[in-house]
């Protein structure tokens, strides 16, 4: 499957990165066509696929090619068939498939806040929300980010229970800071019956995450505390605190006065695990969390992508005297469990 990489030598380069938004429209189409579901069901030729979308022929065959070339299908004989990563990953079918993510990255409003980033730039205001930014007060994008986005996150918030070991069954009281979709509190909620899950978001955004831990059988032991993050009264005695794919999106001006207050809702041996992009020290690599940083200009007024060094110092000056950084093996993320 296509993967990020660096520019091509040459014109070809710099017409390809011009041309990439050709790429984004192609598989988001794809995904509404389920296309990928239908070639896997069997139906593998223009015709097939063409009847099967509701397309014409024409539309379906240019389809199907770029995506071939993209490395997302394989073609022989004037038939498509499935790569294993899209047949793993974008196969409706595959309890893997994270096709819903086109819900979200292809919003647009998102697509919109990158028309004019000369401008962001210029100004540091995001067009996103009137210059607030994704993280407005109450902003419906959120959402929809709970219903497209937890399919992706699923294998990391598993990954993540077998690290803190949520099996071994210790009473946990735990909050989900921007919560989003819950899947990781639900997670560790399945995997020890002996959590308990209070999830914080914005409230229309957690009746999602509610629904999720309804569908996973924790929805006795889930609970919602509703506002901002950094207004809301956590409570106290927090044996895990987790921070998953939030703090990216602020400055350290902000991070810092939160994980005060995540400190003082901690207990005396509780931890703190903070799941985000986590660059190298130069911010070149690895080239998915380094790159994200540009969605943070296009979409925030402060966000950024922090190598530890910076998260260490963050830590360290709310009253954190222990951080340790973990690579998630599922993501591109890194797991900083920190403790008082």
């Amino acid at each position: 499957m296509a993967s990020q990489t660096k520019l091509q030598p040459g014109p070809d380069g710099i017409m390809e990165t011009l041309f990439a938004h050709h790429r984004t429209a192609a598989l988001k189409a794809a995904i509404e066509f389920d296309l990928f579901t239908a070639i896997g069901e069997g139906a593998d030729t223009v015709a097939a696929l063409a009847e099967r979308c509701k397309g014409t022929q024409r539309g379906v065959r240019i389809l199907c090619d770029y995506l071939a070339i993209l490395g997302f299908l394989t073609k022989q004989d004037h038939r498509y068939g499935l790569t294993p990563e899209s047949a793993t990953y974008l196969d409706r079918s595959s309890p893997a498939c994270i096709a819903s993510v086109a819900n979200f990255v292809t919003l647009p409003e998102k697509l919109d806040a990158f028309k004019d980033l000369a401008t962001v730039i210029r100004t540091g205001r995001p067009a996103l929300s009137h210059g607030e930014g994704s993280i407005s007060p109450e902003n419906p994008i959120w959402v929809n980010y709970a219903r497209s986005m937890g399919a992706l996150q699923l294998a990391s918030a598993r990954e993540l229970a077998r690290m803190l070991d949520a099996r071994a069954g210790r009473q946990w009281r735990v909050l989900d800071i921007a919560a989003g979709h819950g899947v990781y509190g639900i997670e560790l909620a399945k995997e020890n019956p002996s959590a308990e899950i209070f999830a914080q978001d914005w409230a229309a955004v957690l009746e999602v995450a509610e629904e999720n831990a309804r569908a996973a059988g924790v929805a006795e032991r889930f609970h919602r505390l509703p506002g901002s993050a950094f207004e809301v009264e956590f409570g106290l005695d927090y044996d895990v605190i987790l921070v998953t794919g939030f703090l990216h999106h602020f400055g350290p001006p902000e991070i810092e006065p939160l994980l005060r207050k995540v400190r003082a809702a901690l207990a005396r041996d509780g931890l703190v695990a903070t799941i985000d992009f986590v660059p190298s020290e130069d911010r070149l690599s690895p080239p998915r969390a380094a790159a994200f940083s540009m969605e943070m200009l296009g979409t925030t007024v402060s966000g950024d992508t922090y190598p530890f060094s910076e998260y260490q110092r963050m830590f360290q000056n709310a009253g954190f005297s222990s951080n340790e950084l973990h690579p998630l093996t599922t993501s591109g993320h890194g797991l900083i469990l920190s403790r008082v």
